[in-house]
């Protein structure tokens, strides 16, 4: 369909197909280092999908990083994605990551159930302030925790710090896209599952953060929520949509700065 080619990704990016084995092998790597400090496959929920991971630091955490995963709703699990904890964790905050089921099984709206299920059954584990990031889908996803609907305030006001990387914050062009077959947008999903029409929010600093060789559909993307939020924008130079996320894993990052700062 028109929009295909502006949201194609892989595509546009030199090894594109090299980069999710890698994730992998990287995160099986991390996990089998953290023996007693990660508490793995922790249930929020009844679905086979509906677990989360969650390293610790070593002493007392001083709050709660949570991440979540894009793949456009359609791919991935936690399981991709453990080694980007170690810059929270090594700041001395703890780590969760979720999964979630996938389109076209649900709707992306009950995704957001899901994750904001997730959120809540986290936030009983660790004390002290929640910050959240998630990249692409996954950043729609963290965008939407703030609608005051979709969290309780025990839970809502506790978030300091909303970091959206690479977000897909207005779900409207979708719907011009091939992927919308399993998706099952139409307008009335996409306005309501947008965080840029979300009015009521959480009072949480929001940083937009973004890479600059990024396709230009999710420059708009990002561009769209400052504007709509009056958020912070970050634009990670040279940084593409499968690199942008790599500076979680690096403590004196100032992506992992602003999450954990």
């Amino acid at each position: 369909m028109e929009l295909d080619d502006a949201y194609a990704n892989g595509a546009y990016i030199e090894g594109a197909a090299d980069y999710p084995p890698r994730w992998a092998a990287s995160a099986r790597d991390f996990r089998n280092s953290m023996q007693e400090r990660a508490r793995l496959d922790i249930p929020y929920g009844a679905g086979a999908r509906h677990k989360f991971d969650l390293f610790l630091p070593e002493g007392p955490a001083k709050g709660l990083f949570v991440f979540v995963h894009g793949g456009y709703w359609l791919k991935f699990d936690k399981s991709s994605w453990s080694h980007l904890a170690v810059g929270a964790l090594e700041q001395g905050w703890a780590v969760a990551m979720p999964s979630y089921d996938l389109c076209p099984e649900v709707t992306i709206a009950e995704i957001t159930r899901q994750i904001a299920q997730a959120v809540q059954v986290i936030a009983l584990e660790i004390a002290g302030p929640i910050a959240l990031a998630g990249h692409s889908a996954g950043g729609h996803l963290v965008a939407r925790m703030l609608d005051t609907a979709v969290l309780p305030p025990e839970v809502g006001q506790r978030i300091r710090t909303v970091v959206p990387i690479s977000p897909l914050a207005n779900l409207h062009p979708l719907l011009r896209t091939s992927m919308n077959k399993d998706l099952g947008l139409d307008a009335d999903q996409a306005r309501s599952e947008s965080p840029t029409e979300t009015k009521d929010r959480y009072g949480a600093n929001v940083t937009v953060w973004v890479g600059g060789a990024e396709r230009p559909a999710f420059l708009d993307q990002a561009i769209w929520l400052v504007e709509a939020w009056g958020a912070d924008h970050v634009i990670a130079l040279e940084k593409h949509h499968f690199n942008v996320i790599e500076p979680l894993a690096d403590p004196e990052s100032d992506l992992v700065a602003i999450i954990t700062g």
